[in-house]
């Protein structure tokens, strides 16, 4: 590891506004803010709202600018990036931003039931390979379930058609009510989509946009009851992985 970044571990263990618990002692290590996160942490009543797969939080952070009686919670377990969006969270004063550095696979062990309001799915990678592994898959929405209220609203954002496509086949099969969806979310009317939303873009947003690629976006609702089904539709895998790189597989679709 390098100096860099055991600089940047070492001055996270002093923020406030982050918590750690990798997989590696969350079995040994209860996390007792869990069902708590109003009254001992953010000590107010405002709705939660999580970032899973926060990167470097600059989105955690633009929401709680844009909202500021809305509680945000960035979630990574890459806590080298999670530094940036912490540190200026702290430098700002933004007393409605919290990080949890932890693995998304148990994320439903610090929430408890219709604790939070909202998730946000920024730029998540599409797993093009492995269903399992997708955040908007049914082994990550059961675990939302878990937390999320009754019909509380998922927004996925992202450059890659794979995971936007393999999303919608998951709405429409499950009979997710479907509140908005556009393939290019910045030429989409703006009295369909909250104007101020368009002032945050992610590091890498900017660079997909800059390469010229649509950003897509869609909102649904997740309800509590009814068991949720694998859409069995084969879709065409994105044609690059990541920034100037190339996709991995030689296959063109994928389920």
């Amino acid at each position: 590891m390098s100096k860099g970044k055991l600089q940047k571990f070492a001055e996270m263990e002093t923020f406030s506004n982050v918590f750690q618990y990798p997989f590696s002692v969350i079995d040994n290590v209860p996390f007792t803010m869990q069902g708590h996160w109003r009254e001992t942490y953010f000590q107010n009543d405002h709705p939660i709202v999580l970032e899973l797969g926060c990167g470097k939080g600059e989105y955690t952070v633009g929401l709680a600018r844009l909202y500021p009686q809305v509680n945000f919670i960035g979630v990574d377990i890459k806590g080298a990036r999670m530094y940036t969006g912490a540190k200026q969270a702290l430098e700002e004063g933004l007393g409605n931003v919290a990080f949890l550095r932890t693995n998304i696979e148990i994320i439903d062990r610090f929430f408890s039931e219709d604790e939070v309001q909202e998730i946000w799915l920024t730029f998540s990678d599409p797993q093009m390979k492995n269903a399992h592994k997708r955040l908007t898959s049914t082994f990550f929405m059961d675990r939302y379930r878990h937390f999320l209220v009754d019909g509380g609203l998922i927004h996925l954002k992202t450059d890659s058609n794979f995971l936007f496509t393999y999303t919608s086949y998951m709405v429409e099969k499950n009979h997710l009510p479907l509140l908005f969806q556009t393939q290019d979310l910045y030429h989409s009317p703006l009295s369909e989509v909250d104007s101020r939303l368009l002032t945050i873009q992610t590091y890498y947003e900017s660079m997909w946009m800059e390469r010229g690629l649509n950003i897509k976006y869609m909102k649904f609702q997740l309800p509590k009851e009814g068991q949720l089904a694998e859409p069995e539709v084969d879709i065409p895998l994105d044609d690059y992985r990541s920034y100037h790189r190339p996709k991995r597989s030689g296959l063109s679709t994928s389920r």
